[in-house]
C-alpha cells in the first residue's frame, strides 16, 4: 500500500501528460487541415503513422499476436473505432472547431453505459441515467448556444457525436480485449486497418514540410506517446482516478484552440460543456465502467 501511495503522484503526472497530447489534436488537426490537408487525410495519416509504431514497439516486445475470433474483432474495430472515429474527429475539427470537437468527444461515457447496456446487460443505474440526461442537456445547449468563434452546427453537432459514440466502443473493445493480449500488439493490427478503411476516401497530393511535421506530431505524439503515457499511469493510478484527470483534455484543448485559433464558446455553450464533461466525471467514478 506505501508503494502505491508513493507512485500515486507519478502515475497521475503521467495521466495528466497523455490528456496534454491528447488535447493537442484537435489543434494540430485543425493546423494540419490549414496546411492544406483534407480532414480524412489527416486521419489517415494519424491512423498509418500510430499503426507503424505500435507495430514496431509490438515486434520489440515480443508481444502475442491475437489470434481467431480476437482478430477478427480487432479487425473489425479498425474499420470502425479508427477509420470511423479518426475520420469524424477531424471532420467535426474542419465543421466547427478544435474545442468543440472535444467536447462533443466528450460524450463518449454516455455512450458506453447505453453500449454495456445493450452489450453486456448492465442495466444503467440512478448515476448512469442522470449523466446520460447531464450529456444530452449539454449537448443541447452547446447546439443552442454556439456563441463566440464557434460555429455549432448541425455537421459539427452530427460529427462530434459520432466521434463520441465510436470513441465510447474504445471501452467495449478494450473490456474484452486488452486482458488477454498487450494493447501495442491490438493497436499494431487495428490502426492499419483504420487507415485502409480511409484510403478509399483519400485524395493524396503534395504538401508543405509544415504540414508533415504537424502529421508526424499527431501520430507520435497524440497517439503513440498518450496511449503509452496512459498505460504508465494506469500501472499504479485506479483506473477511476485516471479517467478524472483525464477529464481535462476538452479543457487542454479549449484553451489551445483559444490560443492558437481564437476559439472562444459562448456562456451558455460553457454551461453546456460544463454538463457534458460533469457527466463524464460522474461515470468515471461509476463502479460499473468497463
Amino acid at each position: 500500500m506505501v508503494a502505491g501511495h508513493v507512485h500515486e503522484p507519478v502515475s497521475g503526472a503521467w495521466v495528466l501528460v497523455a490528456a496534454v497530447l491528447w488535447g493537442a489534436l484537435g489543434v494540430l488537426g485543425r493546423a494540419a487541415q490549414a496546411e492544406g490537408v483534407a480532414p480524412l487525410e489527416v486521419a489517415f495519416w494519424r491512423a498509418l503513422g500510430g499503426g507503424g509504431l505500435f507495430a514496431m514497439h509490438a515486434l520489440i516486445a515480443g508481444a502475442a499476436w491475437p489470434r481467431g475470433r480476437v482478430l477478427a474483432g480487432t479487425v473489425a474495430f479498425g474499420f470502425v473505432g479508427v477509420s470511423v472515429f479518426y475520420g469524424s474527429y477531424q471532420l467535426a475539427v474542419r465543421a466547427g472547431g478544435a474545442s468543440l470537437a472535444a467536447v462533443l468527444l466528450y460524450t463518449a461515457p454516455a455512450f458506453v453505459a447505453l453500449l454495456a447496456w445493450w452489450r453486456f446487460g448492465e442495466r444503467p443505474g440512478l448515476r448512469e441515467v442522470i449523466a446520460v440526461v447531464l450529456t444530452v442537456g449539454g449537448v443541447a445547449l452547446v447546439s443552442l448556444a454556439g456563441g463566440g468563434s464557434v460555429d455549432a452546427g448541425a455537421a459539427a453537432i452530427g460529427w462530434g457525436l459520432l466521434a463520441g459514440a465510436t470513441y465510447a466502443i474504445y471501452y467495449i473493445w478494450g473490456k474484452s480485449t486488452f486482458t488477454r493480449f498487450a494493447p501495442a500488439a491490438l493497436y499494431a493490427i487495428a490502426m492499419p486497418v483504420g487507415a485502409l478503411g480511409l484510403l478509399p476516401f483519400v485524395s493524396f497530393g503534395p504538401h508543405t514540410q509544415g504540414a508533415w511535421a504537424l502529421l508526424a506530431a499527431m501520430a507520435v505524439a497524440s497517439t503513440y506517446l498518450a496511449y503509452l503515457a496512459y498505460a504508465a499511469g494506469l500501472r499504479h493510478l485506479p483506473a477511476t482516478r485516471a479517467s478524472v484527470i483525464a477529464s481535462i483534455e476538452p479543457l487542454v484543448a479549449t484553451a489551445l484552440a483559444a490560443a492558437f485559433f481564437d476559439e472562444r464558446l459562448g456562456p451558455l455553450a460553457w454551461i453546456g460543456a460544463a454538463l457534458v464533461i460533469s457527466a463524464a466525471v460522474a461515470l468515471s467514478l461509476g463502479k460499473r465502467r468497463p
